[in-house]
């Protein structure tokens, strides 16, 4: 396509109108998902929009901008990770409007950018609890994965996670046990210092 990115968001918002779920829209607004816009479209819809554009720098920076859920969402599917750099990240981070969005940005594209645990390990000390929740979610796949972590990292995300625990939302608190979850399944050290500080601090968070 040689269309330009503003052709394309306008081409995407078309399609979005034509996709419309108004009882999927509903639900997740009663659930408290507030957005200026809701189409209520499905992820698998939006996922099989994004393979069609591909990966795409300047239209992800405007769909972004736009105070719609899809919009948003797509955004997070379409940009590249290796563009992701440091200002657009900060832009970004600090215009995370609530937890849907936090976990499709952290699964769609900050998994993926470099230094991604080192990025995580800050946001989980923020006072933003959407960018606490980018943090964890990220860390959770980080975890996941095939790479080991130092001894340092693991002990740092068990004593940010235990001491948030207390006071974190909901919200907060799912995303840190999907964490601690993680670490306890990797076994060995991992699983002997996160428990060991369960017991130290006397929770029986699972």
């Amino acid at each position: 396509m040689n269309e330009t990115a503003n052709e394309k968001l306008k081409q995407i918002k078309r399609t979005f109108f034509l996709k419309m779920n108004g009882t999927a829209s509903s639900s997740m607004r009663d659930k408290g998902l507030s957005y200026g816009i809701n189409w209520g479209i499905a992820l698998p819809e939006l996922k099989q929009m994004a393979s069609e554009y591909g990966k795409d720098l300047s239209l992800a920076i405007l769909l972004w901008k736009e105070n719609i859920r899809e919009c948003k969402i797509l955004a997070t599917m379409i940009m590249p990770p290796e563009e992701f750099k440091t200002d657009i990240m900060e832009l970004w981070m600090g215009d995370i409007p609530n937890q849907e969005i936090a976990e499709m940005l952290a699964f769609n594209l900050l998994q993926h950018i470099d230094n991604a645990k080192d990025h995580a390990l800050v946001w989980i000390s923020s006072e933003d609890d959407n960018v606490k929740i980018c943090g964890y979610n990220v860390l959770a796949r980080v975890i996941n994965g095939d790479k080991e972590l130092d001894k340092r990292d693991v002990d740092e995300i068990i004593d940010q996670s235990l001491a948030e625990w207390p006071t974190g939302s909901l919200q907060v608190k799912h995303a840190i046990k999907n964490v601690l979850i993680r670490l306890d399944e990797r076994g060995g050290e991992y699983s002997r210092s996160l428990r060991f500080a369960l017991k130290s601090n006397d929770l029986g968070i699972f």
